[in-house]
């Protein structure tokens, strides 16, 4: 019997197929509103109220290096990631459920400083970290959060929804985490072959790197953008859909077509990049743009509205219109500054199990 390599389907093709198997059981939950394929699950508590829960892990050397992120840097992290998910359902977080497993070597200060930044960061949440498990790990550090939260019925929004003539928007600047990595790498690299020709170098990676500092903190300290969830909330506004933006915005904006059955139409020129990005882009000789489309890890908001609610968000200093939602046989497009209209498929965003070229 032969087997299929996890690479030759990827990350979202693993995914469909586990939800495959798995629909039995949501079948039997009726208040079960959603499952597998949005960003968080969706149960309904009463007929005006919904929980929503959504669940992310964070492993060395995947998707943290300690080399290069400060503890408590981690530990926010670990919580903004996940209380990203219950924004991007309209909804705000409620507790969450913290796991780690710790190889033996890990000091009890290594463990209270992660706890610290977690601890700091869910209160600024209005979140309750309220219970966990811990393990020991015989490889690196593994973060396990789930965060629940509620939303009234009415407001929450989902992936799908979307509709031709929608308004897309986002929220922030994108690119910026991305970028950060990338200096981030560049310092790790200078500081191995330091060691390994046995010469002298800087203990602190962070030092001396000040120029790049906002790039640096949206990939250290992304933050959950509940602001915005507030303003919708104050504001009466529900998205026809939205996404968070993990694993960049071509990637997700996918998502949302593929859910919402639609195509969709951007433009280069509205993307908001961030503008130190843009600076390291030229340094290692990349196009921000790039970092945008398919870098992941900026957690902003990707949503779409009805075209004749845009005063209610035109005044927000935070929130751009980017494209518009076409329909389906339309495809996936995106307008470069030069007129020229690139297949948004071909580009793609971050996928764990994606096959590697070979060459």
């Amino acid at each position: 019997m032969s087997f299929k390599p996890i690479s030759d389907i990827g990350e979202f093709g693993l995914i469909e197929r586990i939800s495959s198997i798995v629909a039995p059981t949501c079948e039997t939950k009726p208040r079960l509103l959603e499952g597998i394929g949005d960003d968080c699950a969706v149960y309904e508590l009463s007929s005006s109220t919904v929980q929503v829960a959504t669940t992310d892990l964070l492993l060395e050397q995947v998707h943290f290096d300690l080399l290069t992120t400060p503890l408590q840097h981690l530990g926010s992290k670990a919580i903004s990631v996940n209380v990203s998910d219950i924004c991007a359902m309209n909804a705000k977080p409620s507790y969450a459920l913290v796991s780690i497993a710790l190889p033996s070597k890990a000091s009890v200060e290594f463990v209270e400083t992660v706890y610290r930044g977690m601890s700091e960061t869910a209160t600024r949440y209005n979140t309750a970290l309220a219970g966990g498990d811990t393990s020991a790990s015989s490889g690196g550090v593994v973060i396990s959060v789930m965060v629940a939260g509620e939303a009234e019925k009415e407001r929450i929004t989902y992936r799908k929804g979307a509709e031709p003539g929608d308004l897309i928007c986002v929220t922030g600047t994108l690119g910026g985490a991305a970028a950060g990595l990338k200096v981030l790498m560049r310092e790790k690299n200078i500081m191995l072959e330091h060691i390994k020709h046995g010469e002298k170098y800087d203990k602190d990676v962070m030092s001396n790197l000040e120029e790049y500092n906002d790039a640096i903190r949206q990939q250290l300290l992304p933050s959950a953008r509940i602001d915005i969830v507030e303003f919708f909330h104050r504001h009466d506004i529900t998205p026809t859909s939205m996404i968070d933006i993990s694993d960049g915005l071509a990637s997700d904006l996918a998502h949302i077509c593929k859910r919402s059955g639609v195509g969709a139409h951007i433009e280069e020129g509205r993307i908001p990049i961030l503008s130190q990005a843009r600076h390291i882009a030229d340094e290692f000789q990349d196009d921000a743009v790039n970092y945008a489309l398919s870098g992941g890890e900026d957690y902003e908001l990707l949503f779409t509205l009805k075209e004749e609610h845009f005063s209610a968000i035109a005044s927000h200093p935070d929130i751009t219109v980017i494209g518009k939602i076409t329909p389906a046989e339309k495809g996936l497009l995106l307008s470069d500054i030069y007129g020229m209209n690139i297949d948004l498929k071909t580009i793609g965003g971050f996928n764990h199990f994606r096959k590697k070229a070979q060459g």
